[in-house]
């Protein structure tokens, strides 16, 4: 059928199962075609299609709830619900969403880029209904690896304890991005295995209602041989005891076991877990046969060869760069242990989990967990190498202030993905990080302007001894920068002028400095002396250099690819308060007061003004004396 003219899932109502399997053929084809121009999430797409196709045959989307967990793998429900026309732009700027959107659709109810959300959002969903006196279903969909997250943990002891209706439907497919790990992972397995589980209790239940009643002992001893008959038929039961019909396992890739069970959940009081086993990458050779995780979201690639379309001799990724530079002191220092909450891929942590199998531990889905256990590795001596996207390390916050902060541990936060990330769009942008770390005590802040001074701060960080360190670095790949062949340590809050200037002075950092020193190359050809300022300490400042421009009564323009408030920038403005400065003149450039969405770096950084031009005109602006010629 024509997939650009769906929309709505109704039509999906009078198809019969061969008119789904043909359907499912053609969206993977569909899926496969697009995403290799556009790039995205095919991995975990291509594993859901008959999962999703049977959801909106036997749910009415959206008076029933739909809920995806983490969100890529919402492809299929968005082509589904009339949006298969907008691919074209998938991920791109001012284009379609590669996550749930709610003022995309009203078929996307919940919107999410972070994991093990979606049973807690069903939850108040289901509260909701039942206080409105409302008839609908709630569906959340969550993968066994998202499942690991102690939120989700959390959501399943609440919901099995009320008994809400819901039904949950845990989409296995053995991987979150990476392989999972973990005890629960084992279980999952062992059900896996275990077979069909599904109606027995409520068949043996019949049978011994049948036998004639023989005073309380046998309708006592009939009671305790059905509810044992669960441990017969599964192993584990994990789900049965936290108080949830268990339906499983079920093939997520055949409708007549997909229908079955669903229908059967549609009729079951109380909350129901439907364990739907996938294959990740599915119709597609290169994902499903992927054991790394390298499929799970791509750029662009080949669709005859499944190579990936990479820019030829790039430098090095600054992930690849801070994880191999980390591994090479490592060799040298058995203290440091590399920790990661299911990114060893993204992280860049192969490597060294390859060389120092004992030292490296990835926990799972899990950055409260891992960010506490860093802070045990440094009560022991140890010096833990903490590698989290800055959009994940928001989920461990308590954990930095009240464990790793307050008592004052060397641990080293390797903030990956710092700043704009260009198509994950507003639920993965690494723009608060330095806003919610710069007001902790003993918190060290850092970003370098290239792969060279990358390398010399991280070596800074894993020799440092006072407390916790964390270094910022971006998305993507350096600049091919010289290298120095030897490590060095950089002195703790130390600045440098990367060019002279005696009318104003830009202070920045990171992925900004290019910027900054073209605005002032052409500010220079206006007559204006503009000093730059490579700020790479963003706490503590240096003090020292930052007060001797503020004496030089020189206008000062700080510029941070991160939120103004509570920014490095307000930390410039706090100094010269404190300090007396008054009268200083002091102007701001960084990401503004809103969410911002996808699209390419370069295309954000235009939107909301951080660009060469703007920084001229805001020098040009705050030095009055000088005029820009005409």
């Amino acid at each position: 059928m024509d997939l650009l003219s769906i929309k709505e899932p109704s039509f999906l109502k009078s198809m019969s199962n061969e008119q789904l399997e043909e359907l499912s053929q053609e969206i993977r084809q569909f899926l496969i075609k697009n995403l290799s121009k556009t790039g995205g999430h095919i991995g975990p797409n291509l594993g859901v299609v008959e999962l999703t196709v049977a959801l909106h045959k036997h749910f009415n989307s959206p008076k029933d709830k739909i809920l995806w967990d983490v969100g890529h793998q919402s492809y299929v429900h968005k082509i589904l619900t009339g949006r298969a026309c907008q691919f074209d732009t998938l991920r791109q700027y001012k284009g379609l969403c590669g996550f749930p959107k709610r003022n995309e659709s009203e078929h996307d109810v919940w919107e999410t880029g972070h994991s093990s959300t979606s049973l807690s959002a069903a939850m108040g969903m289901a509260i909701a209904r039942d206080v409105k006196k409302e008839d609908s279903y709630i569906i959340p969909v969550i993968g066994d690896g998202a499942l690991t997250g102690g939120m989700a943990l959390e959501a399943l002891n609440h919901i099995g304890h009320e008994k809400k209706d819901m039904i949950v439907v845990l989409n296995d497919n053995e991987m979150s991005i990476a392989p999972n790990v973990g005890a629960l992972h084992s279980v999952l397995g062992r059900l896996r295995t275990a077979g069909k589980y599904n109606w027995v209790k409520d068949e043996m239940e019949y049978i011994l209602k049948r036998i004639p009643a023989v005073g309380g002992k046998l309708a006592s001893t009939a009671e305790r041989v059905k509810d044992s008959l669960k441990y017969l038929f599964v192993s584990g039961m994990f789900f049965e005891e936290l108080g949830f019909t268990y339906l499983g396992p079920i093939d997520g890739h055949d409708y007549n076991d997909l229908s079955e069970n669903i229908q059967y959940a549609k009729k079951t009081k109380g909350p129901v877990l439907l364990h739907v086993i996938t294959k990740k990458g599915k119709g597609f050779h290169p994902a499903e046969s992927d054991k790394q995780g390298t499929w799970h979201g791509t750029g662009p690639y080949k669709i005859d060869t499944g190579d990936l379309i990479k820019p030829v001799n790039a430098p090095p990724s600054w992930s690849g760069l801070v994880s191999e530079t980390v591994r090479k002191v490592a060799r040298e220092d058995e203290r440091i242990v590399a920790i990661t909450p299911a990114m060893p891929v993204g992280s860049k942590l192969l490597g060294f989990a390859e060389e120092f199998p004992d030292r490296m531990f990835d926990v799972g889905i899990a950055e409260q967990h891992a960010t506490t256990v860093a802070a045990g590795l440094a009560t022991q001596e140890m010096k833990p190498f903490l590698a989290i996207y800055s959009t994940f390390l928001q989920r461990a916050y308590d954990q930095v202030v009240h464990d790793i902060c307050r008592q004052n541990l060397n641990v080293f936060i390797g903030i990956d993905r710092a700043g704009l990330v260009g198509a994950d769009g507003e639920t993965h942008q690494g723009v608060f990080d330095i806003a919610f770390l710069r007001h902790l005590p003993n918190m060290v802040i850092m970003m370098p302007k290239d792969e060279n001074e990358g390398q010399h701060l991280v070596n800074t960080a894993l020799q440092y001894n006072d407390g916790p360190i964390a270094l910022r670095y971006p998305r993507g790949n350096g600049y091919g920068v010289k290298m120095d062949a030897d490590l060095k340590t950089i002195p703790i809050g130390t600045w440098e002028v990367l060019k002279q200037g005696t009318d104003a002075a830009i202070l920045t950092f990171g992925t900004t400095i290019p910027m900054a020193m073209e605005a002032a190359a052409d500010l220079e050809k206006q007559g204006v002396s503009v000093r730059v300022v490579n700020a790479r300490f963003i706490k503590p400042m240096d003090e020292s250099m930052l007060k001797s421009i503020l004496e030089e009564e020189m206008p000062v323009l700080t510029i941070e690819e991160a939120v103004l408030q509570g920014g490095f920038g307000s930390g410039v403005l706090e100094f010269a308060q404190e300090q007396g400065f008054h009268d200083a003149v002091i102007d701001r450039i960084g990401i503004p007061d809103y969410f911002i969405e996808h699209g390419s770096v370069k295309e954000l950084l235009n939107e909301i003004g951080m660009t060469k031009e703007n920084v001229v005109d805001r020098i040009l602006t705050i030095t009055p004396k000088k005029q820009k010629r005409a």
